[in-house]
């Protein structure tokens, strides 16, 4: 036996022994160990759907560097292509449509365009319905493309319209429920102008004097009952080559020469009742109305 072997017998004998020593297993055994690898199964089948989705998202949404979908983010803002819905409120600076193409708003209901203030207060409304279009705010304007001048404006106030001509083709005209101010109303070329009033009357009033003329045709007023011409304080003056006056009564008269009442008379003698009233009586040697003045009492 060598040095190291009687070393080794007598070291092991000299140790102590224990009796009814007890063994701890280390490690997870049993139950814990099962679950423990269910959960980590059931992580791994999470973590590889999660990722499957994920992928189809990105496919299905398009997302590129760029952008998604049809959605693409630039230096300028950002650019849609093709029809986009929008389910809630669009809050943006400004929008363009491409060069080529022009931009449509569409709605099933209406289409809303709203203007606010700093403070979030409603300044101006723009709707357009199925039944109208409605416009709310201080001033509405409509301008010309070319210089930028005013066509049309309405506010609380008043309604300009800047155009050169206001042309109505409807069949019934202009209608309008109050006084009409304008310096000059002109028929278009070869068209007759007219004033009519269908149930009322129709009145012409100025300051200055109302001048009515007719350069190169009739002047005709007609009525169904009486025609006034009345003058306050000037006269009444009628300048023309040949003033006639049709349609008036003639009164008799009784000659003493029997060859007279065969003759046919063509000269007549124009008579005045009291009240103005004219009326023709036959002309004789002298005057006479007198024989006539029975049409005056008829009036």
């Amino acid at each position: 036996m060598t040095r190291e072997q009687y070393i080794l017998a007598t070291q092991q004998n000299n140790l102590p022994r224990a009796e009814n020593a007890q063994l701890y297993p280390v490690g997870i055994y049993g139950w814990r160990k099962r679950c423990l690898y269910f959960f980590v199964l059931l992580l791994l089948v999470t973590m590889i759907v999660n990722l499957a989705m994920t992928i189809w998202i990105l496919k299905v949404m398009n997302f590129t560097v760029d952008g998604m979908g049809n959605l693409r983010v630039t230096k300028k803002g950002i650019r849609l292509e093709g029809i986009s819905e929008f389910l809630l409120p669009l809050y943006v600076k400004e929008i363009h449509s491409r060069k080529d193409s022009p931009l449509v708003l569409q709605s099933d209901r209406n289409v809303t365009v709203n203007a606010r203030n700093h403070m979030g207060q409603l300044t101006g409304q723009l709707t357009v319905g199925a039944d109208a279009v409605e416009a709310q705010c201080k001033r509405f304007e409509v301008r010309a493309s070319e210089d930028g001048r005013v066509l049309f404006s309405a506010d609380e106030d008043e309604i300009t319209i800047g155009a050169e001509k206001l042309k109505v083709t409807g069949t019934e005209g202009a209608v309008f429920g109050h006084s009409v101010e304008t310096p000059h109303i002109r028929a278009e070329p070869s068209q007759d102008l007219r004033l009519e009033s269908p149930t009322r009357s129709l009145i012409m009033e100025a300051p200055r004097g109302v001048q009515v003329s007719a350069a190169a045709g009739d002047f005709k007023a007609a009525c169904r009952k009486e025609l006034h011409l009345q003058s306050t304080e000037g006269e009444i003056f009628l300048n023309a080559d040949t003033i006639r006056l049709g349609n008036l009564p003639t009164g008799s008269f009784s000659s003493s020469s029997p060859s007279s009442s065969h003759s046919r008379q063509t000269v007549y003698e124009l008579c005045v009742c009291p009240n103005g009233k004219l009326y023709l009586s036959p002309a004789g040697a002298g005057s006479t109305c007198q024989s006539g003045s029975n049409i005056c009492l008829w009036s």
